[in-house]
């Protein structure tokens, strides 16, 4: 609850800092002054900035989000029509990451142990070195321009069906799966190292067990840890790929909103994305719990 009560005074104090005034962004500069007071004290932003708060509050607690400020309309619905746009191509990002550095990550980590394959190593730390640090949307237009614009194998930009997510996928989840692979595999090669794993192979249990059983749910606790703040990030990250792939999402709409000073939007959306953060780590908490337990002990 504290972290939620920090979350919107703190959204609340970032757009009330954003400098400019968001009536006369509303209706322009030419706008005369007795129409400009009359629309702020319609919005309320003639009073004090404590009792502005207190209505923000009671608005939050009741979920009224109001109207934009630009168009008139309804923030729910705006939002509700956008998010989802949002949602589904980070979340694909991110299982592609996850889907794609976990294994990875644990064959070069069992590959590179003890010093072995040096080649392999070098060749893996590089490769995922850059492709960690290239922008996705460099990698975005790279795409773009190779599969469809060239080959004209999939659609150019939009949101579609299956092959419409193919590339802003690929390019959001790009950098997320190359640091999830040092990561598995660091985190692989310190658990092979551990007196229970070297038990399990005196033992000379399947190869099933020895990794998947024992290795994988005890690796996977500073893996899971920071997949949760990948997951964070690419949903509020997507802002340069939407705007690439023209996916119908509430990048534009944030920053648009930012620029207006549109109060409303701009504080639907920064707790969108702050409870979202919230939840991903409650739930990556739980998730680690329910996988290695004994973390859990631990840290307690």
């Amino acid at each position: 609850m504290i972290a939620l009560f920090l979350l919107v005074t703190g959204v609340f104090g970032m757009v009330h800092a954003i400098p400019g005034d968001p009536v006369r962004n509303a209706l322009g500069a030419n706008a005369a002054p007795s129409i400009v007071a009359a629309k702020r004290h319609m919005l309320g932003l003639d009073q004090s900035l404590w009792h502005q708060y207190l209505t923000y509050l009671d608005d939050v607690v009741h979920a009224r989000f109001g109207n934009s400020l630009i168009t008139g309309l309804s923030v729910k619905n705006m939002l509700g029509q956008q998010l989802p746009a949002t949602i589904s191509l980070a979340v694909s990002a991110f299982v592609v990451a996850v889907l794609v550095s976990i294994p990875l990550g644990m064959v070069i980590g069992v590959l590179t142990r003890d010093g072995r394959r040096r080649g392999v190593d070098v060749g893996f730390g590089a490769t995922t070195g850059i492709l960690s640090v290239l922008p996705d949307f460099v990698l975005g237009v790279i795409l773009q321009f190779l599969f469809a614009v060239t080959l004209k194998a999939l659609p150019v930009a939009g949101q579609g069906g299956f092959s419409s997510y193919v590339l802003p996928v690929l390019a959001l989840a790009t950098w997320p799966a190359a640091l999830l692979m040092r990561i598995v595999r660091v985190e692989t090669q310190r658990v092979l190292n551990q007196e229970y794993m070297r038990t399990a192979r005196a033992k000379r249990l399947p190869w099933r067990l020895e990794y998947l059983r024992h290795a994988l749910p005890n690796l996977l606790t500073s893996t899971l840890t920071i997949s949760g703040l990948i997951l964070a990030s690419l949903l509020a990250g997507t802002v340069l790929i939407e705007k690439i792939f023209a996916w119908p999402g509430v990048g534009a709409q944030l920053v648009s909103s930012t620029l207006a000073k549109d109060f409303p939007v701009v504080q639907a959306l920064g707790l969108f994305f702050g409870v979202s953060v919230l939840l991903i780590n409650l739930s990556v908490d739980v998730v680690i719990a329910v996988i290695n337990p004994q973390s859990t002990i631990k840290e307690g």
